[in-house]
């Protein structure tokens, strides 16, 4: 029976993820110079076209379908939901578990039900918003047509099988990993490929010689709040209900965010005299992160701990490509792969599972070591995973279509190359008459060179 109170949570929350992209493309295209900033957006954008058309197609099947063969189920799912045939009267059921082996007993009974083409409009939102971050490490340099391929091949080759391993029922489903909400899952496997395509692109013309900072900090707080909002959607609307674990989840994100903004620009005051609006903005999405794979398992207190590693780590793991040497545009990797790591990890430690009788504790709350292994051999596992392939496609996409911009379009700009539009069209604002202190201004001057 489906419970409408359910369903209408559900589809607010995935209205919410669903949000959370463009209002990463506000954030990521801010960060950027003002040549490219619609390019910037324009990735986030097609991301939303590509992975919903996959995802009708094949994805969700093959996120969430049974392959009907032990050893294939591990790995990805059947074929059973292509072009989403069988999902309209389908029913998902979130069901209560009972005891400890995770079996539902005899007993236990299906509560807020709700339409299985819900539940596949509010994973597909994951699947778009997972593609578009790693966008962030190619800024100003990428072939818009070798990023549609590329976005397509990732989510088909690696965001669709892991979603299965950790939540469609694949091997580490049954190892017994934990991820609430998509540490794991999103931000881990979208870090690990930006890393990869941000090595195979190599660094943008310039870089460390000459100061590519973001042109439009307003924009970046802008997306900041888009995403901090949405993300409400994405953690808590991640429990499939409207229960006390959702309201934990909402809490848990709230203090974490807040605390990781925080930390960040007490530590830039710190260290460089001043405290950024760049840095409240990153230490937000760093504590959004960070607290995603354990907001619906901790308690408040660790959630403060979270948070505060996370603006702490993660502001001091930005500066890791500098030292290193990779052009990673927008810190996907310091903010992404490692804010998921922290948030996946803290588990092992934190876990306490206040609401969800039968499932394991961490290390603090008598677990052992067991579930610290496992948390560690997630973000291990899904990380290199995502790493090699994304090399792999980013290397062949390189050789046959050619993956980089050329050198000139860089230069020149890659909004006015590739899309012939720009941000900003300051020769139009007054088209109707400009007028300075001395008289009108002659026709020849009106028009600026944005």
């Amino acid at each position: 029976m489906i419970d409408s109170g359910t369903t209408a949570w559900m589809l607010v929350c995935t209205a919410l993820v669903l949000l959370m992209t463009p209002g990463l493309a506000f954030f990521y295209g801010g960060m950027t110079r003002a040549k490219s900033v619609l390019n910037m957006m324009m990735m986030s954008f097609v991301s939303i076209i590509v992975v919903t058309i996959t995802w009708v197609l094949y994805g969700f099947s093959l996120f969430f379908d049974s392959a009907g063969n032990g050893a294939v189920d591990k790995i990805i799912g059947g074929l059973d939901y292509l072009g989403l045939a069988g999902v309209f009267n389908a029913v998902y059921e979130n069901l209560i578990v009972e005891d400890a082996a995770k079996q539902i007993t005899a007993e236990a009974a299906a509560v807020d039900n709700f339409p299985m083409m819900v539940y596949s409009a509010f994973q597909l939102t994951f699947a778009i918003i997972t593609v578009a971050l790693i966008s962030g490490a190619i800024a100003d340099r990428a072939k818009f047509g070798a990023w549609v391929a590329f976005a397509t091949l990732w989510a088909t080759l690696v965001y669709f099988p892991v979603a299965h391993w950790v939540w469609g029922g694949g091997w580490l489903t049954d190892l017994g990993i934990e991820d609430f909400a998509g540490g794991t899952v999103v931000h881990i496997n979208a870090g690990a490929a930006a890393l990869a395509l941000a090595l195979v692109l190599g660094k943008r013309k310039g870089w460390g010689k000459e100061p590519m900072r973001p042109h439009n900090l307003t924009l970046v707080l802008l997306g900041t709040g888009l995403l901090w909002f949405g993300w409400f959607g994405f953690n808590a609307g991640s429990e499939l209900a409207a229960d006390q674990t959702a309201g934990l989840a909402f809490m848990n994100t709230q203090i974490a965010t807040a605390v990781a903004a925080g930390a960040w620009i007490v530590v830039e005051k710190l260290r460089d005299k001043h405290s950024t609006t760049l840095g409240v903005a990153s230490g937000a999405v760093a504590g959004l992160v960070a607290i995603t794979p354990a907001c619906g398992f901790v308690d408040p207190w660790a959630a403060v701990v979270i948070g505060l590693l996370a603006g702490v780590v993660c502001c001091y793991a930005v500066g890791l490509k500098n030292k290193l040497g990779y052009d990673d545009s927008l810190d996907v990797v310091g903010v992404h792969l490692v804010g998921g790591v922290i948030g996946a990890v803290s588990l092992g430690f934190v876990a306490a599972y206040p609401f969800l009788p039968g499932q394991n504790k961490g290390l603090l709350y008598g677990g052992g070591l067991t579930q610290l292994g496992l948390q560690i051999l997630g973000p291990v596992a899904v990380g290199a995973y995502s790493f090699v392939i994304s090399w792999v496609l980013g290397k062949l996409i390189d050789k046959t279509m050619g993956f980089r911009i050329a050198e000139e379009a860089e230069v020149t700009g890659i909004d006015i190359t590739t899309h012939a539009e720009t941000g900003y069209d300051l020769g139009s604002v007054h088209a109707s008459g400009v007028v300075s202190a001395n008289g009108p201004v002659p026709s020849a001057a009106k028009k600026v060179d944005a």
